[in-house]
């Protein structure tokens, strides 16, 4: 059925009193929210050695603001507009305009009434609202700590996958095209088990890895429901062959991205992979403007990796840092952060709302989307069946060849065969929320005949 056609289901909510979005509400958000209120108020000699008076005072205010926050959230209060001066502040209270027509006169737009992305979006977006209303502690990242910390504890893992990428880079050019794809699998699988280190939906707790990327890939290879890495495989390896007929290729691949720390450094080596084998000429990352989720990846972020890798005390880890910074300065790797990231609609408002993003994602020869946010967004987080297919759930949205890489923390999956539900709940219940079973999904908007 066509996307036009097909029954666009309800959006995931919270009036289903126990369901994922519910208990993510009720329990994980004021959990956060205690956490950020926490970790300002824990550097209160850091603002006041730095701003004097003046960063007391900002400390105190954004922990009244968070707080109240808390309990607009704990007690279903509306949904109100945001009031700083930011560019996107406007887009949000046009949202929720948008937001109030489609709820009706009957029902104010409220934490629990209304669409879960939407809601859980708008929180982040508030937090960072708290600051900005109070410099000079306004640009603070109220989530560095942890997102550091994922790196640290997963040192390990990082210098294990860095001196794997090593190998692949002295042997690679004497390596077949069998044995490429096999590297090319590897690395793939590696990033998106990258995703289980999450700190979101752990609400902050430790969530770093701890065993050997590489060596555990045999054993979860079974909790892969959707493997679509062939089709992934076959889209780039035609973008080659086009180029060698004398067609014209950009020959570039986007990843938008979700959690810093050792996720991150997943997708840094996968890229990696990519220009140095010369199946990419040139990676574009997307991050966002704003710290987002707990464990997102800002260009802070990025930056932070990059130099903690170049200065390891670690043979191979350090030669990755410099040849990460290589690729940043010379272009080969770029870095970008709409404003379009950080705001709560699904991905097939993109070409109306952001029109400028879809055209750049449009250049890519394949767009990578790593994580749990970026698929609810691509599905419109909505109640779909599990057995319909992914291109419907993405209701037209196709501005490239795109593939999502994400362990499932969150009661939406589509493009399961009939009955792949249905057993993975008789066996464990929390199959969609638990992180142990990924996808790797892909979608072609204009398949080649």
């Amino acid at each position: 059925m066509a996307a036009d056609q097909t029954v666009v289901p309800p959006s995931l909510s919270a009036k289903v009193v126990g369901s994922f979005a519910y208990l993510t509400i009720r329990d994980r958000m004021p959990t956060i929210l205690t956490k950020v209120i926490d970790t300002i108020h824990r550097n209160k000699n850091t603002f006041f050695e730095e701003y004097g008076e003046e960063g007391i005072e900002a400390e105190k205010n954004a922990i009244g603001l968070l707080s109240k926050l808390r309990n607009e959230l704990q007690t279903d209060k509306p949904v109100v507009e945001l009031k700083d001066d930011l560019k996107d502040s406007e887009a949000w209270n046009q949202y929720l305009q948008r937001q109030q027509k489609l709820q009706g006169d009957q029902e104010c737009v409220s934490w629990f009434s209304s669409p879960w992305l939407y809601v859980e979006c708008y929180m982040y977006r508030r937090i960072h609202e708290a600051l900005l209303l109070n410099p000079p502690i306004s640009e603070y990242d109220v989530f560095n700590e942890g997102k550091t910390q994922s790196f640290f504890d997963s040192q390990q893992a990082v210098m294990d996958l860095c001196t794997y990428l090593e190998g692949i880079r002295k042997n690679a050019k004497e390596l077949f095209q069998n044995q490429l794809f096999e590297h090319f699998s590897t690395l793939l699988q590696v990033s998106l088990w990258g995703n289980k280190c999450d700190l979101s939906i752990s609400a902050g707790e430790d969530n770093s890895q701890k065993s050997s990327p590489i060596e555990s890939l045999s054993s979860l290879h079974p909790f892969i429901l959707v493997d679509d890495t062939n089709a992934v495989w076959a889209t780039l390896t035609s973008a080659r062959r086009q180029e060698k007929l004398g067609k014209t290729k950009v020959d570039r691949v986007d990843i938008v991205l979700d959690n810093a720390g050792f996720e991150l450094v997943t997708d840094l080596v996968f890229a990696d992979f990519l220009v140095s084998s010369g199946l990419v000429r040139q990676i574009h990352f997307h991050g966002k403007s704003l710290p987002w989720f707990v464990s997102d990846v800002t260009a802070n972020d990025l930056q932070w990796i990059v130099r903690q890798a170049m200065a390891a005390n670690h043979r191979w880890l350090s030669k990755c840092g410099v040849q990460w910074q290589t690729y940043l300065k010379q272009g080969v790797w770029r870095y970008h952060d709409h404003p379009f990231w950080t705001q709560p609609h699904e991905f097939c408002d993109m070409a109306s709302d952001a029109p400028d993003l879809y055209a750049s994602l449009q250049e890519a020869d394949l767009v990578l989307f790593k994580g749990d946010l970026n698929y609810r967004k691509l599905t419109g987080d909505r109640d779909w069946e599990h057995v319909v297919d992914f291109n419907t759930a993405l209701r037209g949205f196709g501005p490239a060849p795109l593939c999502s890489l994400r362990t499932l923390k969150a009661n939406v999956q589509v493009g399961l065969q009939p009955g792949q539900a249905e057993k993975l709940t008789s066996r464990d219940p929390s199959w969609m929320t638990n992180g142990k079973y990924a996808v790797i999904q892909f979608h072609n908007p204009t398949p080649e005949d």
